[in-house]
């Protein structure tokens, strides 16, 4: 028995024993209720056996709450890893997993499907070379990839068809994506070649739909489930494949303990139920990469010259004054001459232009004032930041930098970069009269626009679908994205970049991508070769070199400073682990989800973070400590708000 007590320290089954009159109703992974410590507490059977091992006197399961097994052994066994992988519980991940009950819906009869999904047409994945390889393997075996999808790819056909070619080979599908605009275009490819043998299972849907649907899949009358990042656990039977789309979105990792990302969850399930899994996107994570690099998954990607063929033509071009200067418009909204020409061909030919400009409310930081290279601590590699006196310290490790020098230039100074944009829609309004102006981003955003010259002024991921592609996109202000004070900041902005690129029409048909920025960073080299593997792969040479995820595996400690250094102190961590801080949270982490106590805190007292890392080889073993340390905060009753993270998706 599992009863879910959200205690760290009471993480592990309980022996029960069962009355002759609920024998037959309690199988393996019914809802029960059960006495514990004089209270009535849910929890989940896991399993029957004819003895205990418990010495002591057993006491009695009161009820079976429901007769609907919804926690499979595999469900079980896949929240179990994932507990272990992000130090969290394993309670904490049944909720996840299994949506709340709706005791009328369990009474409802599921309908049997009755469409026939019939084997598709894979023509277009025939522009992979091993794709074929991969679609034969999905009948019985468990092939393993990361795909770079085209430039102006169908990405949402091109994962129906591989649904359809799963399914008609008799196994099941799972498809998490980041968002619900991502969600309704798949489903929208998907219907017409799967029928009423998909479902999809997004937080929107509200309590009873959800719940209807998981059922579904659960008694086996839907093979096919797309939907957000819990849709991961679905359980469907025979899986055959898991696809993550997109898996670097900053929406992608669960705000909720453990905090577990679908990647992750998506390559323990696939190792522990020998099933296959894509990893797809224009673009590429390190921790994609690590995967590709260490032989457990393989490249799916086209020959380099059909990836030409499909690309736009890319320009990169500096924003400094004397090229702004050439053109009075260009003045008025800092937006270089080449980058008007590129707007003004493409209305010409009757077709829309994007301009991409980043939203606000990034933080600050610092790079040198020569080269611009960022300004990093000496001693862990960490984003520098500078006090009201002008003093540098670093965010990680609070070290000092009495004495900065550039490692680039030799440079001694420093400033602030980029803060965020400003809003371009009026000056360019006024700069193309009589083309209607569309903005799309914060709580208006557009999912399509009608075809015909329209100029559409967006937040990065926010660019509506344009019918048969953009003519032009122009991305400006990059350093808001480049010079943000976090690990992933280039890897996010190649990732944004190569997805509104992929939106616009080839350059033989014309299609243009102007990007403001320096044409030597390595970003802004692989957007213009379009090559993400290889900037993928070098983000991780460097994450290597200097210690970061995924080369090793990386916990973070939030909370009141004196709560969180005790909790650090007495953890029995494992020989060689090194620990940065504690310095303040970054600006802009957000309290755990529903964490009340949290949200009092830090309203009066300073929450600081601690660091703590740990070679990847090593990575379950810091887990297991930070756990450990979990279940002797609430063993000794030690108050105050504390959240233990394991690869954190915002470090520095």
């Amino acid at each position: 028995m599992l009863p879910i007590l959200g205690l760290a320290h009471l993480d592990r089954p309980f022996d029960y024993l069962i009355d002759s009159d609920q024998d037959e109703i309690a199988v393996p992974g019914v809802r029960v209720r059960v006495r514990f410590s004089g209270r009535l507490v849910d929890g989940f059977l896991l399993e029957r056996i004819a003895k205990s091992d418990h010495p002591g006197k057993l006491g009695w399961l009161d009820r079976v709450i429901s007769a609907e097994p919804v926690l499979t052994p595999e469900l079980a066994t896949l929240c179990r890893a994932v507990a272990d992988r992000y130090a969290g519980t394993m309670g904490d991940v049944v909720r996840l997993a299994i949506p709340p009950r709706h005791a009328r819906t369990e009474k409802e009869e599921t309908k049997e499907p009755t469409t026939v999904v019939e084997a598709p047409d894979l023509a277009e994945w025939r522009r992979y070379p091993l794709a074929e390889s991969f679609v034969e393997a999905l009948a019985g075996g468990h092939p393993r990839a990361a795909w770079q999808a085209l430039p102006g790819e169908d990405w949402p056909q091109r994962l129906a068809e591989l649904a359809a070619a799963t399914l008609a080979g008799g196994r099941g599908c799972i498809i998490v994506v980041p968002d619900q605009r991502d969600l309704d275009r798949l489903w929208a490819a998907c219907e017409p070649l799967i029928g009423d043998r998909g479902v999809v299972l997004a937080a929107g849907l509200g309590p009873t739909a959800r719940y209807r649907r998981w059922l579904a899949v659960r008694r086996g009358a839907a093979q096919l489930v797309i939907g957000t990042r819990s849709a991961v656990f679905a359980p469907v039977h025979d899986l055959g494949l898991i696809v993550v789309w997109d898996d670097g979105d900053d929406s992608m990792p669960d705000p909720r303990a453990p905090y577990p990302h679908p990647r992750e969850v998506a390559v323990l399930r696939a190792h522990l139920e020998q099933c296959g899994l894509l990893l797809g996107g224009f673009a590429r994570t390190a921790e994609a990469q690590a995967l590709v690099a260490s032989g457990w998954a393989h490249d799916l990607l086209a020959e380099r010259a059909t990836v030409r063929e499909r690309s736009p033509r890319v320009q990169a071009i500096s924003d400094d004054d004397r090229q702004i200067a050439r053109d009075p418009m260009a003045r008025s909204a800092r937006i270089p001459e080449v980058a008007f020409d590129a707007a003004r061909t493409a209305f010409a030919a009757d077709r829309p232009v994007v301009f991409s400009v980043p939203r606000r409310g990034y933080v600050p930081s610092l790079a040198c004032t020569r080269c611009r290279e960022h300004a990093r601590c000496r001693a862990c590699h960490g984003p520098l930041q500078m006090d009201g006196d002008g003093r540098l310290s670093c965010r990680w490790c609070g070290r000092p930098e009495r004495s900065f020098r550039c490692p680039e230039c030799g440079n001694t100074r420093v400033r602030a970069t980029v803060t965020g944009a400003r809003r371009t829609a009026e000056e360019l309004g006024r700069a193309f009269a009589g083309v209607p102006v569309l903005t799309s981003g914060g709580d208006m955003i557009l999912d399509e626009i009608e075809p015909g010259a329209r100029l559409v002024v967006s937040t990065p991921g926010a660019e509506p679908v344009a019918p048969g592609g953009y003519g032009a996109a122009i991305v400006l202000d990059t350093w808001a994205q480049l010079d943000r004070a976090d690990l992933r900041a280039e890897e996010h902005a190649v990732r944004r970049w190569m997805a509104l690129a992929g939106m616009v029409r080839p350059h033989s048909d014309g299609g243009r991508v102007v990007i403001v920025a320096d044409s030597t960073l390595a970003p802004v080299q692989a957007l213009i070769r379009w090559d993400p593997v290889s900037f993928a792969s070098m983000q991780l040479d460097e994450r290597v070199e200097l210690g970061f995820p995924p080369a090793v595996t990386m916990a973070s400690i939030d909370g009141p400073t004196q709560v969180i250094t005790d909790f650090v102190e007495n953890l029995e961590l494992p020989e060689g682990t090194d620990i940065l801080g504690p310095v303040p949270l970054p600006p802009g982490v957000r309290p755990p989800a529903g964490s009340a106590e949290w949200e009092a805190a830090s309203a009066d007292d300073e929450m600081d973070r601690i660091l703590v890392r740990l070679p990847r080889k090593h990575g379950r073993l810091l887990a297991k400590a930070l756990a450990a340390g979990q279940a002797r905060r609430n063993t000794h009753r030690l108050t105050g708000p504390i959240r233990v993270q394991v690869d954190p998706p915002t470090i520095g």
